[in-house]
This record gives C-alpha cells, structure tokens and sequence, in this order.
C-alpha cells in the first residue's frame, strides 16, 4: 500500500463520506485491566490508567463523529485470561475494526532508579515515541496492515516520532519486524489480541510512559488531543474505503 494511494483515500474522505458511520462498529480495546495494569510509569503510574482515559477519549470523539455503533472494551481479570476474553467480546459483537490501546515501557535491563516524591521508582529515558503492531496470523492482515498505515501517516502527520528501538537486536524477545519504517508499523504475529481478532486489528502503543518526558506529555490533554484526532482521521479514511472508496 503506497503513501500515494493512502493520500488519496484521505483526501476523498475529506472530500465526503462514503460509508454509513453509524453502521461501521470499531471496538476501542483498553489495553490490561485493574488486576493486571501492565507497566508502571516512571512516576508509578499503571499503565491501565494511561489506556483508560486515551481509551474513553477516543470512543467519545468517535462517537461524535458518527460512528455511534462504537464499543469502548473494558475487560477485568488477569493478564492472560483477559485477553481471550476480549477478543472473544469483540469477535461475538461483530465488529469492523478493533484498537487496542497501550502505552510503551522498556525490558526491565534498561531501567534505572530515582525517586518521585520521596518514593524510589525506575524511569528509562532512552526511547520515546509511539508504535503500531499487526499480526501476520490476523485473518484480515491486508486490512489490519492498511488501517495501521492510515492511523501513522496521520500520527506522523500532526508531528509524532515513532519508536525505533523495536526492530534492534538489542531488545531481544521485544525485537519485531518493522514493515513500514516510514509509519512506524512493527508484526508482532503472536499477540493474542490482533492474532485471534475475526476483524482488522491494530495495537497502538501510544507513547513511552517510562521516559520521564514522554510520560508528562502522555499526561496532557494536549498530546491525548492529537492521538484522538489521528484516530478519527484514520478511521474515517478506512471506512470509506471498505465502502468502495
């Protein structure tokens, strides 16, 4: 999928919409759970709040534009189990396309210590940036693949850097194949998430809230601004063209 091509579909969905938003169903997956909150920020904040919010922003600002059919995926539970069972939520529903919502740490050999507040935490300033990952074993990887192309031309069209340090051999089992080192758009085959989704699925990990910069601004309505506006562009440009655009 050329850069050109995606222009244009861009351009004609600014132009007017050719699907019917209201029957186009995208599921906003919230990344881990209360029992299983995923990272902790260099300021020892779980990551599921970081997911939560970005998460609830989104479906909002989908919701206003349209696509009243989407479902914002809250699941509880520990880390294994509550994936299996949103994808099956998601796969039951049906749904169109599925976002899952994440935000980005580091392997633990990486990380150094300091102290917030008179409380000792670990912080990695090292890397920043977000990332998109798609599964090969997705049944719809094309389509996964285009949708995560369409959300990075936007990201990096409103000025985000990606997160290059994936496709390093340093990161070890965290290195992944990157296929658009333009966008920033890793495989990452065996994710549960994106692997057993009946439906285009695409992870986004938002920024890193380990790097002690990145996460103030992780924090902003600002940068949460831009990361809701990249969605909402990408999704309209992706329903119309499943539409026939």
């Amino acid at each position: 999928m050329t850069a050109s091509q995606i222009t244009t579909w861009s351009a004609e969905a600014g132009n007017a919409s050719k699907c019917d938003r209201s029957r186009f169903r995208v599921v906003v997956d919230v990344g881990h759970t209360v029992q299983a909150p995923g990272a902790l920020s260099a300021r020892s904040v779980p990551e599921y709040d970081f997911n939560l919010r970005l998460g609830q922003q989104i479906h909002q600002r989908l919701i206003a534009d349209g696509f009243t059919g989407t479902v914002l995926l809250v699941t509880e539970g520990e880390a294994r189990p509550s994936l299996f069972k949103r994808v099956a939520t998601a796969n039951e529903l049906p749904a169109d396309l599925l976002l899952s919502i994440h935000h980005d740490s580091v392997p633990d050999w990486f990380l150094e210590d300091w102290e917030f507040e008179g409380t000792p935490s670990h912080f990695s300033d090292r890397f920043s940036g977000y990332s998109l990952f798609v599964s090969g074993n997705n049944p719809d990887y094309d389509a996964s693949l285009l949708f995560a192309k369409l959300l990075g031309k936007q990201l990096k069209g409103r000025g985000l850097q990606y997160a290059r340090q994936y496709r390093e051999a340093f990161m070890g089992k965290y290195q992944h194949e990157l296929v658009d080192a333009d966008l920033g758009i890793y495989r990452y085959d065996p994710l549960i998430v994106l692997k057993e989704a009946k439906m285009p699925s695409v992870l986004l990990e938002a920024g890193s809230i380990i790097n002690r910069d990145e996460e103030l601004q992780m924090n902003s309505r600002k940068r949460r601004d831009l990361i809701t506006a990249s969605v909402k562009d990408a999704v309209r440009a992706f329903c119309d063209v499943g539409s026939g655009g």
